[in-house]
């Protein structure tokens, strides 16, 4: 006959099932908001072994997190999983969620109080009004536009089409379309914008229109953090978040051709529409132009005030390292691992002075620099087929190997920075990291 378990054994039972929902909802929030799988996996498994669980079974992919806990041998193993179910990027709950796991793990917090907190974060909004995040897209739109050689005019209209498509998005959103067909909408309203210039007899170029327009929809971050998660080795996280971006921009591409066929239906011609046409100017509007992106982006994330300057200035920093090492004929993937190494190199110090997450810092200074419109380009290529294909080929291998270049120096530079200031300035042996949030000291196996 089976014992019966005491009243004690299941108070631990409980509180057992309580921490592990504790980590499986920080390991949720942090996927969520773009933090890479290594990533999620450290965080999860360091909160654990604080609050006194031993060898947790942790697996993180693309659409959920699950951790497993053997409490007795001679007893089943619990198994808890959570879904994620949306993906927005919110770097002010990033942040909060990474203070929490800060506070809990220097003992300041124990677990139904950090339970308490991480239900506050879930569910009270934000203090950004939705309209100012419009306006911060808006912005990162027209600074792309600036740096890619865009006029005051193409300025303009790349700020009033990127507020469009986001309220667009915004509202088709509430109606729970998959990504792809809010991907459609962008691409056909950035579209419009040019069709309408070309209507009214602006003098702009349709192309740049159209480019500064889809900045905003591009998959660079998402095709970035598949290579680091690849990186990192989560291959099936990897996989997944490759095919979304091409999903994603395949998406574009279809917007951007419906948009075409309405001007052609409406008798206006926009000439050659050349895809992810740009004209860089000079080295320094080039580094106005990216800091401003940047900080604009990190705005429109919910990411605190008090780091937009020094995002700004890192991103400004790393363009200009950019054009210099690129007019070196080092070509364009040596030229982004420099300027990707220095972000990572600068962004744990920047990070820890401001108190938040480096991966805020890295992510956002980092958006001048992605592949989003060779991904754009290539995939526009291989769908007119013929003599583009080969064109096409080209631009997708450009795209990966920047992609590849831009998350291999973020890792490298980061590798480097934590351990050089957790051992006041001295390399250790063994670098542990690297790590873009949560836990950075790689806690010890008993």
């Amino acid at each position: 006959m089976a014992a019966v378990p005491d009243q004690s054994a299941e108070v631990d039972v409980k509180e057992l099932n309580l921490t592990l929902d504790l980590c499986l909802r920080i390991g949720e929030m942090l996927l969520a908001n773009g933090a890479g799988a290594a990533d999620v996996t450290a965080t999860m498994g360091a909160v654990a072994h604080h609050l006194g669980l031993r060898n947790t079974d942790i697996d993180v992919t693309f659409t959920q997190v699950s951790m497993g806990y053997q409490y007795d041998a001679a007893m089943p193993t619990l198994l808890m999983i959570r879904q994620i179910k949306q993906r927005d990027i919110d770097y002010e709950d990033l942040t909060q969620v990474d203070h929490l796991v800060r506070d809990l793990l220097r003992g300041e917090l124990d677990l139904y109080l950090a339970r308490n907190r991480m239900a506050t974060i879930v569910s009270v909004g934000h203090h950004r009004k939705r309209w100012a995040v419009t306006a911060g897209t808006g912005v990162m739109c027209a600074a792309v536009a600036l740096f890619l050689g865009g006029g005051p005019l193409v300025v303009a209209i790349a700020f009033v089409a990127a507020a469009t498509i986001d309220r667009v998005q915004l509202f088709l959103a509430r109606w729970r379309l998959p990504t792809f067909y809010l991907q459609v909408a962008g691409g056909t309203v950035a579209t419009l914008f040019a069709v309408g210039a070309a209507a009214t007899g602006m003098d702009v170029d349709p192309s740049l229109v159209v480019t500064a327009n889809i900045i905003m929809l591009l998959a660079g971050i998402g095709f970035m953090g598949a290579l680091q998660d690849a990186l990192s080795g989560f291959y099936v996280t990897a996989g997944a978040r490759i095919i979304e971006a091409l999903l994603a921009t395949a998406g574009i591409i279809a917007g951007v051709s419906g948009g075409l066929t309405v001007g052609g239906m409406l008798g206006v011609d926009v000439g050659q529409l050349e895809p992810g046409a740009s004209g860089w100017q000079d080295i320094g509007v080039l580094s106005f132009g990216a800091a401003l992106c940047a900080a604009a982006f990190a705005y429109s994330a919910y990411s605190p005030k008090r780091i937009l300057l020094p995002i700004a200035v890192v991103a400004g920093t790393a363009a200009a390292i950019f054009r210099i090492v690129d007019e070196t004929d080092a070509g364009r993937p040596w030229a982004a691992a420099t300027a990707a190494f220095f972000i990572g190199l600068v962004s744990y110090a920047v990070s820890g002075r401001v108190k938040v997450p480096p991966l805020v810092v890295v992510v956002s200074a980092i958006v001048p620099l992605l592949p989003g419109l060779s991904i754009y380009r290539g995939l526009s290529l291989l769908g007119e087929g013929g003599a583009a294909v080969s064109q096409g080929l080209l631009a997708m291998v450009t795209a990966a190997s920047v992609a590849i270049a831009l998350a291999s120096g973020v890792i490298l530079g980061e590798y480097v920075a934590q351990p050089v200031k957790r051992e006041a300035r001295r390399l250790e042996q063994r670098l542990a990291g690297p790590r873009l949030v949560g836990v950075f000291r790689a806690r010890q196996k008993r």
